[in-house]
């Protein structure tokens, strides 16, 4: 029986090399009533089926094996692309971030102007041609910029480049002004930033509000609860920044409840301009997580569980911490090039294939409600 066994499988796996070549529908166009009798007579035989039955899962899983191997190495080809790419693009703007404004050459003044909004870039040439370095720029006031070269005549130009001056002036360098930017001020900060407003964003939102108040939580709940405002006023909108209304804190609550990731959707859509691909991946993964909420806790309150949320919520809670606890434990030995590339994996890598998770889950969670 061994012998038989030994045969079958020999004979299995030539039959799957022969179904590679794509013969199989040949062989069985040719002889289909040999075929079915065959195969119903080895169901029969308990062994062999079962010796069937495990050549063809020890084949799979080595075929899923060999892709799966195949598909991490492009994971990380593609991240240590990605990584390369970023740092020597964001160097220009990371450098800036990081260097004395009394340093700066005429060409990072324009650099930190074009920042400034689209409208900045009408008055590039002017900066240029007026030679205007940091040192220079530091000393500056409201009314020269009416003067030549500049000839900046609109006041919510002014009030605009003379408020990001004061701040400039405070900091003594410049301010990040996109993801990329704060990235490189802040390695650490947007790493957790990130991970933990995927994960657990209500928690993320309110150690925001708590410990990051004026950096963070400001900009992120003007972005997406923003007042009713003029053009005018809508260029200034985060350099002069103001404790939210009533009316903000109203809208943030209701969607701080009921859909913290919508939030986050809309943050990312305020910054579609500046990051194109990525600030679309963020708000297509926001829904999803939106959607798989939702129907969580549909699940709970179908099966009368809802009292089990609070627990639901404090072991999730503690995984995070905990994660949380270990990665800040490492993060001084561990070479930054490291945390660059989980950093862009998990932005960019990550979400196209947690889309299609989620996307199946939500699928098998609608054909189990049905």
């Amino acid at each position: 029986r061994e012998r038989e066994l030994f045969g079958l499988c020999a004979c299995k796996g030539v039959l799957d090399l022969i179904i590679r070549n794509g013969t199989r529908d040949v062989i069985e166009n040719l002889f289909p009533e040999t075929i079915k009798e065959k195969y119903e007579t080895l169901k029969q035989k308990v062994d062999i089926a079962r010796a069937w039955q495990a050549f063809d899962q020890a084949n799979h899983q080595r075929g899923r094996g060999g892709f799966s191997r195949v598909l991490t190495a492009i994971k990380g080809v593609v991240v240590v692309l990605l990584v390369y790419y970023r740092v020597n693009q964001a160097w220009e703007h990371g450098l800036l971030a990081h260097k004395p404004v009394s340093k700066w050459t005429p060409e990072e003044v324009v650099l930190w102007l074009e920042q400034l909004g689209p409208w900045a870039s009408h008055y590039q040439d002017r900066f240029l041609s007026g030679r205007l370095n940091g040192r220079l720029l530091l000393t500056l006031a409201e009314d020269e910029f009416l003067k030549e070269p500049y000839s900046i005549e609109s006041t919510s130009h002014r009030k605009a480049i003379i408020m990001e001056l004061e701040r400039v002036k405070t900091l003594e360098v410049k301010p990040p002004q996109n993801l990329w930017e704060y990235k490189a001020v802040n390695p650490g900060k947007s790493l957790f930033l990130f991970y933990a407003l995927n994960s657990s964003p209500r928690l993320s939102m309110l150690y925001m509000y708590l410990f990051d108040y004026t950096e963070t939580f400001l900009p992120f709940i003007h972005s997406t609860c923003p007042l009713e405002e003029d053009e005018d006023d809508h260029i200034t909108k985060f350099i002069d920044l103001q404790d939210p209304t009533w009316t903000q804190w109203r809208e943030f609550l209701v969607k701080y409840v009921f859909l913290p990731y919508q939030l986050l959707a809309e943050f990312a859509w305020d910054w579609l301009e500046v990051h194109y691909w990525t600030s679309r991946l963020i708000i297509v993964r926001a829904m999803i997580l939106s959607m798989v909420e939702l129907i969580a806790f549909w699940r709970l309150w179908s099966i009368s569980q809802l009292w089990s949320l609070p627990i639901l919520m404090l072991g999730s809670f503690w995984n995070k911490a905990t994660r949380g606890l270990r990665v800040f434990i490492v993060w001084n030995l561990t070479p930054q090039f490291f945390w660059n590339c989980v950093f862009y994996f998990d932005l960019y890598i990550s979400p196209i294939f947690s889309i299609f998770a989620h996307m199946r889950l939500i699928l098998e969670l609608g054909t189990q409600a049905m």
